[in-house]
C-alpha cells in the first residue's frame, strides 16, 4: 500500500460525520360470446396438442380426469380466502365457467405462468403439459360430462392461513386504510414498525394482503423517523407516493415483492438477509378500486433462522429510460447489454413493464460468442408479473454480456393496451406510461469479486440515475426535481462546483424545495463553506420541521466554525425528532468532549 500524500497540517477538529442523502432509486375475467365459443369448439375439432392421443369419445368425465387436473392446477388459488375472482372446487363451479375455462387453459393465461418452456428451467412453474390441455379440450368438446360419482377424487386440504406455518413474527398495518370505490389506482406507502430488539436472519417472509384490491406490493425497511413523518403529514393511514422516502432500503441483492398468487419468499441457502431491531417496515402498495370501498390492513410474517449468510448475492437491472411508443406501433423494440466483469451464478431474474409489454427476452451472451436465452415470454400480462428462480443457478464468465430485448404494442390488437384509441405513450412511472427493465440476482464466486460485483452495482446504478434525469430534462428543461437528483450524482463523483451549479439553478426554479437546500448545503459544508451551508440547512428545516438529518448537518456546521452551543442544540433537535439517529448523537458526544462536559441523557 502506498503511503499517504503529505498534507498542510489545519487545526484540529473533532472526526464528524454527515448526512447525505441518496438519490431517489429508480421501481381476469374473460367474455366470451356465442359464435366465439363456436369458433373455439370448431378449432378444437380440428386440431389436438401434436403429442395428445385422442382418447376413446365419450371416456373423459370430470370427476375421473379433469378434477385432479383442476385441484392440482387451479383450486389452490380459486377457492376462499385467495386472490382468485371464483371458486373452482366442484362440478358445479367448473361447468357454468367451462367455455372460459377452454379459452384461458389453450391460450396459456391460466394458470397464469408466462415464460415458455425450453430454456433455462424455471423452479415452481404452473405450467399445463400437453396432455392436461387436450383432456381439457376433448372433455370440453363432448359436453364436459361429470362422470361417476365413485371417480371424483377428495377435494385437496391446504394450509389455511400462513404458508410456512405460524411465522416466527407477525406484523400488521396499525390501522386499516380504506380504498375508494371508484378512480384512479392508488400508490400508498404504509409504515409498520418492527417489534425486534436486536439483529435477526430473515429466511422467509410471507404478505397476507386482506384485500383483493392489493395489485402488488414492495417491501423496504427505515431505521429513521423519517417515514414516520411522512405519515404524519397526511391525514389517515399512510402517504401517497410511488417512491418510498430516501432512508429506505432494500435488503441488498434480494427481490422484495408481492403479487397476487405468488407465496412464501424465501432466501436462497445461505443468504438470510439481516433485520436490525427497531425497523420500521415500509409497505408500498399498487391499489386497484373494485367498485366498493374496500378496507386493506395487510400483515406480514418473518421466519427466522440463527444462521447468518455466508453469501450475499447481487442485483444488477438493465434499464431502458428512451421509451417513445408511436400510437399504432405493433412492435416497438428496445434493448440494452451489460458486461459482467467477474464469472457468476445466476440465481432469479424479474422483469417489469406496463401493459403495452408484449414479448420479452432476457439472454446472456458468452465470451465464445454463444448466445443462452434466460427467459422468454411471448405474451406479457401486466397483472401477472413476478421474479422467476432458476431451478440450476446460470453460470456465467466474466465477460459474458447479459442482455435484454422487449417489444411492446401500442395498438388496437392489444386488448389490454388502457388507451382506446392508443395514444403515443413515453416512459414513466405511472401504469399509464412505459417502463422496461430486466433484473438479475447473481452471486459471485469469491470475495474479491463480489467486492468488485458491488462497486459495478453502484456504478450502473448512478449512470441509470443520470439518464433517466436527463432524460426528465430533456421532456421538460425546467425540471428542477431531476436537477437535484443529478446534482447528487455529481457530489457522489466528487464534483461538487458541477452539483452545486444545477442546484442553484433548482434553486431559481423552486425556490420552496426543501431537499435542494439540504442538498445545496451538503455541497457548501463539503467544499469548505460551513457558513453558507448551515444558512442553507436552517432554510431547510424552516420548509421541512421534521428533518433530523438537517439538524445534524446544520450542527456540523455550527461546530466547523466555533459554534459549539448551538451545536449542541442542533444535535439535540436531531436526536428528538429520531432518537435512533448514531450521527447526532455521535456527534453530539464529539462537541461535549470538546466543551469538557458530560454528556447526559436526552
Amino acid at each position: 500500500m502506498s503511503a499517504p500524500k503529505k498534507r498542510n497540517k489545519r487545526p484540529a477538529q473533532p472526526a464528524v460525520r454527515s448526512h447525505w442523502r441518496l438519490p431517489v432509486g429508480l421501481g381476469l375475467t374473460m367474455f366470451v360470446t356465442a359464435a366465439a365459443a363456436a369458433g373455439w369448439f370448431a378449432w378444437q375439432r380440428r386440431t389436438v396438442p401434436a403429442v395428445y392421443t385422442q382418447r376413446t369419445a365419450d371416456s373423459i368425465t370430470f370427476n375421473k380426469d379433469i378434477a385432479p387436473i383442476l385441484f392440482e392446477q387451479c383450486s389452490t388459488c380459486h377457492r376462499p380466502g385467495e386472490p382468485a375472482p371464483f371458486l373452482l372446487l366442484n362440478y358445479a363451479d367448473v361447468k357454468k365457467r367451462v367455455i372460459q375455462i377452454g379459452n384461458v387453459t389453450h391460450r396459456r393465461l391460466m394458470p397464469p405462468w408466462m415464460p415458455e418452456a425450453g430454456h433455462e428451467p424455471l423452479q415452481h412453474e404452473r405450467r399445463l403439459s400437453v396432455e392436461q390441455l387436450g383432456l381439457i379440450a376433448q372433455w370440453i368438446a363432448e359436453g364436459s360430462p361429470e362422470g361417476a360419482p365413485e371417480d371424483l377424487p377428495k377435494t385437496p386440504t391446504w394450509t389455511e392461513g400462513w404458508q410456512r406455518g405460524q411465522p416466527d413474527l407477525v406484523v400488521t398495518m396499525p390501522e386499516a386504510y380504506t380504498l375508494s370505490a371508484d378512480g384512479k389506482d392508488a400508490y400508498r406507502n404504509f409504515v409498520i414498525p418492527v417489534p425486534t430488539t436486536g439483529l435477526r436472519h430473515v429466511k422467509a417472509f410471507e404478505f397476507r394482503s386482506s384485500s383483493k384490491a392489493v395489485h402488488h406490493a414492495f417491501f423496504r425497511f427505515d431505521g429513521t423517523e423519517e417515514s414516520r413523518h411522512k405519515d404524519a403529514q397526511e391525514p389517515g393511514p399512510g402517504f401517497e407516493g410511488m417512491t418510498a422516502p430516501p432512508s429506505t432500503y432494500s435488503p441488498p441483492g434480494h427481490f422484495m415483492s408481492w403479487q397476487p398468487g405468488r407465496g412464501p419468499v424465501a432466501a436462497p441457502e445461505g443468504m438470510a438477509w439481516p433485520l436490525p431491531g427497531g425497523m420500521d417496515m415500509v409497505l408500498l402498495m399498487h391499489l386497484q378500486p373494485r367498485g366498493k370501498p374496500e378496507p386493506i390492513q395487510s400483515s406480514v410474517g418473518f421466519y427466522f433462522t440463527d444462521k447468518a449468510a455466508t453469501n450475499t448475492p447481487a442485483k444488477m437491472g438493465l434499464k431502458v429510460y428512451d421509451i417513445d411508443i408511436p400510437a399504432g406501433d405493433t412492435n416497438y423494440a428496445i434493448e440494452k447489454t451489460l458486461t459482467l466483469p467477474v464469472d457468476v451464478d445466476v440465481l432469479a431474474t424479474l422483469p417489469h413493464v406496463h401493459y403495452l409489454g408484449r414479448r420479452l427476452e432476457g439472454f446472456a451472451r458468452l465470451p465464445d460468442g454463444t448466445r443462452k436465452t434466460l427467459l422468454l415470454i411471448r405474451d406479457w400480462d401486466f397483472n401477472w408479473q413476478g421474479d422467476y428462480r432458476f431451478t440450476t443457478p446460470v453460470f456465467l464468465p466474466k465477460g459474458t454480456e447479459l442482455g435484454m430485448r422487449f417489444t411492446y404494442d401500442n395498438s388496437t390488437n392489444n386488448v389490454r393496451n388502457p388507451n382506446q384509441p392508443p395514444t403515443r405513450v413515453k416512459y414513466g412511472l405511472q401504469t399509464t406510461n412505459e417502463m422496461g427493465e430486466l433484473h438479475f440476482q447473481m452471486l459471485a464466486h469469491h470475495a474479491a469479486d463480489r467486492s468488485k460485483l458491488a462497486q459495478e452495482e453502484q456504478l450502473w446504478a448512478r449512470q441509470d440515475i443520470v439518464k433517466v434525469n436527463q432524460r426528465r430534462l430533456h421532456d421538460d428543461p425546467n425540471d428542477s426535481e431531476a436537477m437535484v437528483e443529478i446534482s447528487k450524482i455529481r457530489f457522489a463523483e466528487n464534483d461538487l462546483k458541477g452539483a452545486e451549479i444545477m442546484l442553484r439553478r433548482a434553486l431559481v426554479l423552486r425556490p420552496d424545495a426543501a431537499d435542494t437546500h439540504y442538498s445545496l448545503g451538503v455541497c457548501l459544508m463539503h467544499g469548505g463553506n460551513p457558513s453558507a451551508g448551515e444558512a442553507e440547512f436552517v432554510i431547510a428545516i424552516r420548509l421541512s420541521p421534521g428533518d433530523f438529518k438537517a439538524y445534524n448537518n446544520a450542527g456540523l456546521c455550527a461546530m466547523r466554525t466555533g459554534g459549539l452551543d448551538a451545536a449542541v442544540i442542533y444535535f439535540d433537535e436531531a436526536l428528538r425528532l429520531n432518537p435512533n439517529d448514531t450521527l447526532a448523537k455521535a456527534n453530539r458526544a464529539l462537541v461535549l468532549k470538546a466543551q469538557n462536559r458530560t454528556p447526559q441523557p436526552l
